[in-house]
Parts: structure tokens; sequence; C-alpha cells
């Protein structure tokens, strides 16, 4: 069974975490975390992109010159899409992108990503994060003590914190995140975590 060092707000360790082996300890399934990403991105798509076709656009009611003896080629509406102004062939319409997928893999997709992080010593757990109020600077000067300034961290709290909230919030590339709304693609996309003590616990009971 892993071990996680649980530091203090001065980046000194002071207690020891086990950890779950089905949790942290799994071998990593690039297949499942690429299939978790893409249906993260594909729902997260609006789909509202639209074109008009040549019965939406509005004008052309009116036939532009006779069908015959004009010399010209035959034309019945100048909302064609040959004529400029017209409408658009096979554009793209309003439509929904998101799709399920299975709960079993999508929970091992989030597994997998924890464990990868733990191999690679991307996952940071401290007792507390210290900030009793919303300053920035607080939150800045705790993530250059945990060696992780400039670098882009994924927050963890147990439940809504918004003193921490609202002091990472302006800091470039930070995000903050309950526990209970990690995801496969949050972890990934982020370079290090830094989880509370009482956000690990809370995540290891639930899965």
């Amino acid at each position: 069974m892993a071990e996680v060092e649980i530091k203090n707000a001065e980046n000194k360790t002071v207690d020891k975490l086990a950890l779950k082996d089905e949790i942290f300890a799994l071998p990593v399934r690039t297949d499942v975390l690429h299939e978790s990403v893409v249906n993260y991105l594909a729902n997260q798509r609006q789909g509202t992109h639209a074109t008009k076709t040549r019965g939406r656009v509005s004008g052309g009611g009116k036939k532009p010159w006779r069908q015959k003896h004009t010399g010209r080629a035959r034309a019945g509406s100048i909302r064609s899409p040959l004529w400029k102004g017209g409408g658009t062939v096979f554009g793209p319409q309003p439509r929904d992108y998101s799709y399920s997928m299975n709960k079993k893999q999508r929970r091992l997709a989030l597994k997998t990503a924890l464990s990868s992080k733990l191999s690679e010593n991307q996952i940071l757990v401290v007792d507390s994060f210290g900030v009793d109020e919303p300053k920035t600077k607080k939150m800045t000067a705790l993530l250059s003590k945990m060696g992780l300034e400039g670098k882009k961290v994924l927050i963890v709290t147990k439940d809504k914190d918004e003193n921490v909230y609202l002091s990472a919030r302006n800091i470039p590339n930070i995000k903050v995140k309950r526990s209970s709304d990690l995801n496969t693609y949050s972890i990934m996309v982020h370079e290090f975590l830094l989880i509370t003590k009482d956000a690990l616990l809370s995540m290891q009971e639930v899965m």
C-alpha cells in the first residue's frame, strides 16, 4: 500500500497517509484515459453553430429573369448557393455532440488518472491551506513554498471553500475544484494536484 506525505502550509511533513492500491496503484490505461477525455470534451461542446441554407436567407423570392430567351443560364433565386450572398450548402447546423460513457469505464479512467499522477510524484497533500480570508498573496506564497510557482495546478478541496477559490481565481493556470467534482480531464490537463487531507480521505471513501 502506497503512502503519501502530508505537508503543512510551510511545506514541512507533518504526517503520512496510506493510499488504497485499487485507486492509486493501477496500471496506466491510455485507451481508457483517451476515451474519457474525448467524452468530456464532446460533452462540453455547445453545438450552436449554424449556417443559412438558401431557404433561410432573406430575399430571393422573385425570379431574377425569365426562364427562356435571355441567353443567360436559368436562375430561380438570387439566394442560390451559386450567387454571392446566397445560402450555404451542407453547412453546419445545431446539433448535440454529447454522449454517455459507461460508468465503470468512467470511474476506471478517474482512478487511472490519479494512479498516473501519484506514480509521477505530481500529487501533493496538505493538512490545510491556511487561507482564512480571500487573499491572492497568501495563496501565491503557499504555492511558492510548495514549489508550484508558475506550474499548472489543480487545487482540490473537500467542500466548497470560498476563501480558497477567491484567493486562487486570479492566479494564472490555477483551478479549484471540490473532490466530488473531479474528472479525468481536469486531472490530466493539470501538471500537479494539490489536495487537502480531508478531500483525499473523502475520495478514498467514495471510490
